[in-house]
């Protein structure tokens, strides 16, 4: 009795499973790991997994503003969404959904699709600031080292150009500069607000330097940006060991030491071979008769 009522229940269920198919009121599965990533304000939402019989539409919206989409990501099959040219206010906090819909050209009669909300996100707080590059310039009559640091370039288009961090932050923006003598672990570090700094440095000496930017208004764990290639000014006056090397130094004395035995040691059998003749000669004369 009981094995029947189990039978029953099961075909009744699947029936109801059946039914829902061909109305297409199908439970979509919710997107998972909805994850902002923004570097240079080039920002995108991305989450999983890989939709096999139903698709993704991303809505975004700021706080107490109307949702708005994207219109590459509506019934999507792709995971990922750029949205950098959509957020326009750089300021605004965002949200989006992602929603869980049928394939493109299915239809559905649910009436709110599966959604999962992301956490919120603000480009101008929360981008990552992209390394920056810089030149060095040597001033040997002042005993100056000057950066010339050039701030980096976002994906922000305006007035037919990609602003640069400057342009968006303004006097917000500040660079942190490490630097040290070469050959130094000791390493020191100094804010400057301007794309321009300038270090007093003893005369002839290497220093190496490496750049980040700094933004004091963020929060703690986003002040800072993506740490610059390390870069070290030439050095005027080499000693004989850093032009060479020590290796090299020991090798040539070696060579030369040994060049050195080997010409005193022919001297040496040259001289010997001169006195035997000489003293043979000699026997010679004093044995022939008068």
């Amino acid at each position: 009795m009981e094995a029947r009522t189990c039978i029953a229940i099961g075909l009744l269920l699947f029936s109801f499973h059946l039914a829902g198919r061909a109305s297409g009121n199908i439970d979509f599965p919710k997107a998972q790991d909805v994850t902002w990533s923004s570097y240079n304000f080039k920002t995108l939402l991305s989450w999983g997994p890989k939709p096999t019989d139903y698709s993704y539409t991303v809505e975004f919206y700021g706080v107490g503003k109307d949702r708005e989409r994207n219109p590459h990501c509506i019934r999507t099959k792709n995971t990922d969404c750029d949205l950098t040219r959509m957020l326009t206010d750089l300021k605004e906090t965002y949200y989006a959904d992602v929603l869980s819909e049928p394939e493109r050209g299915a239809t559905s009669d649910i009436v709110e699709f599966p959604h999962t909300r992301s956490e919120q996100f603000c480009p101008y707080k929360d981008t990552l600031i992209g390394r920056p590059d810089f030149k060095i310039d040597v001033d040997k009559v002042k005993n100056k080292i000057v950066l010339y640091i050039k701030d980096p370039i976002s994906a922000i288009y305006e007035g037919g150009r990609l602003l640069n961090m400057r342009d968006i932050f303004k006097d917000d923006l500040k660079y942190r500069v490490t630097y040290r003598k070469a050959g130094s672990t000791g390493k020191k570090v100094q804010l400057t607000d301007r794309s321009q700094m300038e270090l007093d440095a003893e005369g002839g000496e290497s220093y190496c330097f490496s750049v980040q930017a700094f933004l004091p208004s963020r929060s703690l764990g986003k002040q800072l940006g993506e740490m610059s290639r390390t870069q070290c000014s030439p050095k005027e006056h080499k000693s004989i060991f850093e032009e060479y090397g020590l290796g090299v130094i020991v090798g040539a004395i070696l060579v030369l030491t040994v060049l050195v035995i080997m010409v005193v040691a022919l001297i040496v059998v040259c001289c010997r071979r001169r006195r035997a003749a000489a003293r043979s000669e000699k026997e010679d004369v004093l044995r022939s008769p008068a």
